[in-house]
């Protein structure tokens, strides 16, 4: 029998909603990140450098783009003939079928996966996390503390405690109490939605809670645990984390891979991110361009100038068009004579020439304030903007727009501009 003491399982389905129109073709796991990788290449990459090397991959919603990327897990060494990385999309079964309709009940729906390494310990992730942890070390904390379930946690502010699951946890690290997104937090302690269970305690608790809707750790599977006198640690991290989950967390998270001295560091060499990577030429500077503090991916042509801001590969950049605090995703066309203010513009977009892109006053957008914020212009995957025009801040557009669609040549801030179909 195939005997592993940890495997991961790693929940990558979410539609990311909260992104906008730059998941409406991809999961947010495989949305780009820091010019050449995709957010799901952090948690492979700890995995792999932590020696975890059998990841279970639950897909759900818009898998293409995240299957393609992850393949076998060539560059993440993967590709194991025990082991390895596997993709795990929702299944038809002899009895019913259905989605996975929350955290624990898509684990629960892979039972039969994880028996197959008869795990001591199950590792559960997200995909949509940005950061550096050695699960080795949480691993041996588990232990240490002989835990049945180890939540790794860290600090937050607490007027921003209510967003997350909040533990307490005494003087030795155990919990005491668990508030899933309290009103009113008890403390500051937040749940990364990182955690090791004993592999035969979390099997009878998915078990016990097969037929509940919606089935979710931080709401059901945690609680059941505490509930039944179970030994539940938290595992405090200080190191950098980033859910990037809100365009604004996004934007900032990689804008600060552009600092002097950034708090992320994408080069440390004991600690690499892995990505599947395409075969490019080198990228090409022009005489005429200029560049400051920007990350510039391979096979780029920049004729124009960038300032602050984070270019993917394969990125063309006309002369005469200026870039400023902003994220251009891969193979991105930007024609002459362009300006891009605080943009996230997604890959294979066309900007024609002599149009300005964040300019006018800051207004609420109409269709999704809450959503569409912080002054930025998020433009999805495979859109076109016409030549000549102006579009203003806290504005989103997705598809193959053309002159029409800009009454006077201008997308007022707070609009949203979607073509048919494109949803």
């Amino acid at each position: 029998m195939i005997k592993k003491e940890m495997i991961a399982m790693l929940l990558a389905g979410g539609q990311g909603s909260r992104l906008g129109v730059l998941t409406s073709k991809v999961a947010k796991p495989a949305v780009a990140f820091g010019g050449k990788y995709r957010i799901i290449d952090f948690p492979l990459s700890n995995c792999i450098n932590s020696g975890v090397d059998t990841v279970g991959v639950l897909t759900q919603y818009q898998p293409l783009r995240l299957n393609t990327h992850i393949g076998i897990g060539i560059p993440w060494d993967l590709d194991r003939n025990i082991g390895g990385v596997t993709i795990l999309p929702p299944y038809e079964k002899s009895t019913n079928s259905e989605w996975y309709t929350g955290t624990a009940n898509a684990i629960y729906q892979n039972i039969d996966y994880i028996d197959t390494y008869n795990p001591d310990y199950v590792l559960i992730l997200s995909g949509d996390h940005i950061y550096k942890m050695d699960y080795e070390v949480m691993l041996n904390f588990h232990k240490e503390n002989n835990a049945d379930v180890t939540i790794a946690s860290m600090p937050v502010p607490l007027e921003e405690a209510s967003r997350f699951g909040i533990v307490i946890a005494d003087e030795e690290g155990r919990i005491t109490d668990f508030q899933e997104k309290p009103a009113v937090p008890k403390s500051n302690l937040a749940s990364m939605g990182i955690y090791i269970f004993n592999w035969p305690l979390l099997k009878a608790a998915l078990l016990e809670k097969s037929d509940q809707m919606n089935c979710d750790f931080g709401k059901h599977i945690i609680p059941y645990c505490h509930e039944n006198g179970k030994r539940l640690f938290a595992y405090e991290f200080n190191g950098y984390w980033k859910d990037v989950g809100t365009l604004e967390s996004y934007w900032r998270a990689n804008m600060e891979l552009v600092d002097i001295i950034p708090e992320f560091n994408l080069y440390e060499e004991f600690w690499k991110i892995y990505t599947k990577s395409d075969t490019l030429p080198p990228q090409y500077i022009s005489a005429d361009s200029e560049i400051e503090k920007s990350i510039v991916g391979e096979g780029a042509t920049i004729n124009g100038e960038v300032y602050n801001s984070v270019i993917g590969t394969g990125v063309t950049i006309g002369k005469g068009s200026v870039i400023r605090d902003s994220i251009i995703m891969k193979s991105v066309v930007i024609g002459e004579n362009t300006m891009v203010n605080k943009s996230i513009i997604a890959e294979k977009t066309v900007v024609g020439s002599n149009s300005e892109l964040g300019v006018g006053e800051s207004l609420p957008n109409k269709t999704d304030p809450n959503i569409y914020s912080f002054d930025l212009v998020t433009v999805g995957e495979s859109s076109s903007i016409p030549s000549n025009v102006k579009i203003g801040k806290n504005t989103a557009i997705s598809g193959i727009t053309a002159a029409e669609d800009y009454p006077d040549g201008i997308l007022e801030s707070g609009e949203t501009l979607i073509k048919a179909g494109d949803k």
